[in-house]
């Protein structure tokens, strides 16, 4: 039997050309600062080698329609300023505009909607940090792509794209049974349905070792300040004591508060407790002691919700999908191999 052959990437074409990606991608696009015998060269090649050119959005419009969590954090910390600059570095490549909404409630939702659907300009729609149940009715419902960035649909009828939020918190929860920690605290703010994929990924991991009841280890803080944090961890501490090792915070701002709440109670971090977050922000190389945590690929989960956005417009109908990146964990000098040995 004949072997299939693979379908031609991006990547083989611009390597093909000699010329970069990026460069490849402009000028199948349609994007200006692509001299014009090279997007001849380019297109020429592109028909030769029967590569599939994907439907171009050149001088269309992208609607980011970010959620209050979003403009929250965009004031809080720099998650979603990163996600940000990877959509507008991406766009620029591809020659769209993209249009910023704040939205606070299904009504804005449907108003933002109703205008964008009058816009034959507008491709689609990036919601941002949005995942509440009665705010996906309304998306589901649009005649155009919708997409959802750091979040996810359950019923599977909007394609999204995350970081893989289960995998890494089971990455840093095996990073830190690696130092021999096995009462390792799960800090966290309840509520969004990506922040649940982090406590599975810890609960995966704590539910295979023997004799530790996960439940006892689940610490709920009012917000995802530090400051909310450390009063979480002071209320654990009076409540519960201090029979844990470690502490793995659902975001870097938390990991931030555990570390200050812990050195308030009067213990040493690494010392007597590690830390750990997940998030990767910049600041957290700054911590006194410097956090180790799991980075989320923020600006690359920018640019390829807006390459999803240009794959579902090109594939007629819109067959929604979910798409998961990968993280990686950086070591830092918040956590240490636990005293007295292992599990």
């Amino acid at each position: 039997m004949k072997k299939e052959s693979r379908r031609l990437r991006l990547s083989d074409l611009a390597r093909y050309c000699g010329v970069s990606p990026s460069t490849a991608s402009r000028a199948l696009s349609g994007t200006p600062g692509v001299r014009p015998e090279l997007r001849e060269k380019i297109l020429q090649a592109a028909k030769s080698q029967n590569y599939h050119v994907p439907t171009s959005i050149a001088g269309m419009k992208v609607i980011v329609a970010a959620s209050a969590s979003a403009m929250l954090d965009y004031q809080r910390n720099q998650f979603t300023a990163f996600v940000l600059e990877g959509m507008r570095e991406r766009a620029e490549v591809l020659g769209l505009s993209l249009t910023t909404k704040a939205i606070s409630s299904a009504d804005d939702e449907r108003k933002m909607l109703e205008d964008a659907a009058k816009d034959p300009e507008i491709a689609g729609v990036l919601m941002l940090t949005i995942d509440e149940d009665e705010m996906l009715v309304p998306a589901r419902a649009f005649a155009r792509p919708v997409l959802l960035v750091n979040g996810d649909d359950p019923l599977m009828q909007l394609s999204s794209i995350a970081p893989h939020n289960r995998a890494a918190a089971a990455l840093a929860t095996r990073y830190l049974r690696s130092l021999g920690h096995s009462r390792i605290l799960f800090l966290s703010r309840p509520g969004r349905r990506t922040i649940l994929r982090r406590l599975e990924g810890w609960r995966d991991e704590i539910k295979t070792i023997p004799g530790v009841a996960w439940r006892d280890l689940v610490v709920d803080a009012s917000d995802w300040t530090p400051e909310a944090a450390i009063e979480a961890m002071r209320r654990h501490v009076e409540e519960k004591g201090t029979s844990f090792t470690a502490v793995l915070a659902a975001g870097d701002s938390l990991a931030a508060g555990a570390i200050f709440g812990l050195r308030a109670l009067g213990l040493s971090v690494p010392d007597d407790i590690s830390v750990m977050g997940i998030d990767g922000l910049p600041q957290s190389d700054f911590l006194d002691p410097p956090l180790t945590t799991v980075q989320i690929p923020m600006r690359e989960m920018g640019a390829a919700a807006l390459d999803m956005m240009r794959d579902l417009l090109d594939n007629e109908p819109f067959l929604p999908r979910r798409t998961e990146l990968s993280c990686r964990l950086t070591e830092r000098g918040s956590t240490a191999a636990v005293k007295g040995g292992g599990d």
